[in-house]
């Protein structure tokens, strides 16, 4: 698999985002000799780029990466996120000093690494200035347990900020064939101070495999049944994207999760998506979009699909981006 540069770090050209296999998803908490095996698969296809989070679970993602990297430490770029989880007793979001150094160490313990590739801010916390929290990440890399840094869903002005206390590596954001928020200030901003982008939900929630007509598809308590871009009539409303994803798959003989991931191929090679499953072969599925080529036609049907219905998230949850 080819390599592509996240602001000096070099990642596979795909990488693997682990958060489902334990939390939110129909699927998480199944099988971990499954989940493990899925792990190794993608690992054995050439992806370096492991994702997870403190909050998954919580802790119990980090967990069960640490468990399937084991004596494989050197063929992964480790990416986790903290600051969802006060470790001070702080309500809300958390980045002061204390807590990220708290988080830190516990990430690192869960991940049985000394040090992690690439540690990202995952909301930028209100009560915290950006400097702050920047700067004790900078302590970290000059200790040696971060090498690399990065902000998920933050705003340009605080991208700007923060580049400027510690580059950053990457930005992680949501961006898929449904979300191309990114692409109108984002992008260009991150572009001239040459960032990376991580996008993580490339196949928007799942929904871009066509796997999914209705509600009934997905478990009792998978999150998505209480979306908005899922639920009040938009699940309906948003088929007519996937369909049309399908249509590009089918004249391609290809899947529809394989067209909307060679498109996110197609916005750059400072882009680096994170899809994530539970199965080795939805890996072996994913990591074949690598090699997929748009012809003018599809990639220019693709780029003209409508915006769909209904916000990413709920409102709580969008007062939280782009901060």
């Amino acid at each position: 698999m080819q390599t592509v540069s996240l602001g000096g770090l070099e990642v596979s050209r795909m990488g693997f985002g682990a958060m489902g296999m334990s939390a939110y998803y129909t699927g998480a908490n199944g099988d971990e000799a499954d989940a493990i095996r899925t792990i190794h698969r993608a690992l054995a296809l050439g992806v370096t780029h492991i994702d997870t989070a403190e909050a998954y679970g919580p802790y119990t993602n980090e967990e069960l990466v640490g468990r399937a990297i084991k004596g494989r430490r050197d063929q992964v770029v480790l990416a986790t996120k903290f600051g969802l989880i006060s470790h001070t007793g702080r309500p809300g979001l958390d980045s002061s000093p204390a807590s990220v150094r708290i988080a830190v160490d516990g990430s690192l313990r869960r991940l049985g690494t000394d040090y992690i590739d690439l540690y990202y801010q995952h909301r930028v916390d209100p009560d915290t200035p950006i400097e702050e929290t920047v700067g004790t990440l900078a302590e970290l890399v000059a200790e040696g347990k971060v090498r690399h840094i990065g902000l998920s869903e933050a705003g340009v002005a605080t991208i700007r900020r923060a580049h400027a206390i510690h580059p950053l590596a990457a930005l992680q954001n949501e961006y898929s064939l449904w979300t191309r928020d990114p692409e109108a200030e984002v992008l260009p901003v991150l572009r001239e101070l040459g960032i990376g982008l991580v996008p993580f939900s490339p196949l928007g929630h799942g929904f871009l495999t066509g796997n999914i007509r209705s509600l009934d598809d997905l478990d009792a308590d998978d999150w998505r049944q209480t979306n908005p871009r899922f639920t009040g009539g938009n699940l309906e409303r948003n088929l007519r994207i996937v369909d049309e994803v399908r249509a590009v798959a089918d004249a391609l003989e290809a899947t529809p999760a394989q067209v909307a991931l060679a498109w996110l191929l197609t916005r750059g090679d400072d882009i680096a998506p994170i899809p994530g499953t539970t199965r080795v072969d939805r890996v072996e599925e994913n990591t074949a979009a690598e090699g997929l080529l748009l012809p003018a036609d599809h990639l220019a049907r693709l780029n003209d699909l409508q915006p769909p219905s209904g916000d990413r998230f709920d409102e709580a949850s969008m007062a939280a981006l782009n901060r």
